[in-house]
């Protein structure tokens, strides 16, 4: 597999799915709009079921690129000195106990990454950083959730501004010194991992993405989501297609060291 997918020249990325339970079933599931973002910018998604970090660690010798997504599901508590605070939001215990180890090595071996929403919150916590389990419960930061009423356009439909820090990755990526996003998150930063730099800031002085920059390999994490409608949207396709060509350089540097 991993041959014929290099000879088609579109970089291989991996997907952690999220544990999801329909009846008396347990199944492993993914949002149909990262595959897409992924196909659209030229990539070939794979997505990986929640298992031992051995079985994640054996597949980055295949992988060109990881894309940590969102879920509804919540980075538990514990990871960051924490209760529960709210026992009726869900959490992803398979998920956790699979990307957690997962993201200091990915980062390390400077294979490309990108993190979106519970992604980006998954990462923090990973390299030692914490979160707030309420962001609307807090003093000065206003409520970020979405809501489901009106239907999918409607609560992933920009939400507020960012402003991007002069300077950094999204900045020169983009261009420009503010964007609007959108926003369904609970959680979010509350202190950044150290080693980690801020690269968007919401009006209230949320970290609304961040960056590790002394990585050896691409990586960004963004509390938004841009797969969502990143066909039509300008900012959103240009993050996948940054991510993508880093995904492709690295392909081309592991493909020269084989050879």
């Amino acid at each position: 597999m991993d041959l014929q997918i290099r000879e088609r020249g579109r970089p291989l990325v991996l997907l952690p799915s999220c544990t999801r339970e329909w009846g008396a079933h347990s199944y492993q599931v993914v949002r149909e709009p990262y595959l897409d973002a992924l196909r659209q910018a030229g990539c070939t998604p794979l997505v990986v079921p929640a298992g031992s970090p051995k079985e994640w660690l054996a597949l980055l010798d295949i992988a060109a690129g990881v894309l940590l997504t969102g879920s509804p599901s919540n980075v538990h508590p514990e990871y960051f000195g924490q209760r529960v605070r709210d026992t009726s939001l869900p959490l992803d215990a398979r998920r956790d106990a699979a990307t957690l180890p997962l993201i200091p090595a990915l980062l390390a071996r400077g294979i490309p990454m990108l993190a979106i929403c519970r992604g980006l919150q998954e990462v923090n916590v990973a390299l030692g950083g914490t979160l707030h389990q309420a962001v609307h419960e807090q003093d000065g930061l206003s409520d970020h959730r979405g809501s489901d009423a009106e239907g999918a356009a409607a609560m992933f439909a920009p939400a507020h501004a960012v402003s991007l820090v002069k300077g950094g990755l999204l900045q020169t990526l983009l261009g420009r010194e503010e964007l609007r996003v959108n926003s369904v998150h609970g959680q979010g930063v509350k202190t950044l991992a150290p080693g980690l730099r801020a690269e968007a800031l919401a009006p209230d002085g949320l970290i609304e993405a961040f960056r590790k920059p002394d990585a050896p390999g691409f990586n960004l994490c963004v509390q938004w989501h841009p797969e969502w409608q990143a066909d039509r949207e300008p900012a959103s396709r240009a993050v996948f297609k940054a991510f993508a060509h880093a995904c492709e350089e690295y392909q081309s540097q592991v493909q020269e060291a084989w050879y």
